[in-house]
């Protein structure tokens, strides 16, 4: 990815407002959610490779 020049007369820098506490509370309580309802995934085990012996074929 190459470096982008700015042309003259334009900014690129964006300054964001700062959030309210009602704003805050409502991301940090949509966050605690979310990680509550994917918490609970469980992983299965892994299966261990079985050492199977081959029949020995009467002549």
């Amino acid at each position: 990815m190459g470096h982008i020049k700015e042309p003259a007369g334009v900014d690129f820098v964006i300054n964001s407002r700062p959030l309210t506490k009602d704003e805050e509370i409502a991301i940090s309580n949509y966050i605690q959610a979310y990680k509550a309802k994917h918490a609970q995934k469980t992983t299965k085990a892994k299966r261990t490779k079985r050492i199977t012996l081959r029949k020995k074929i009467p002549a």
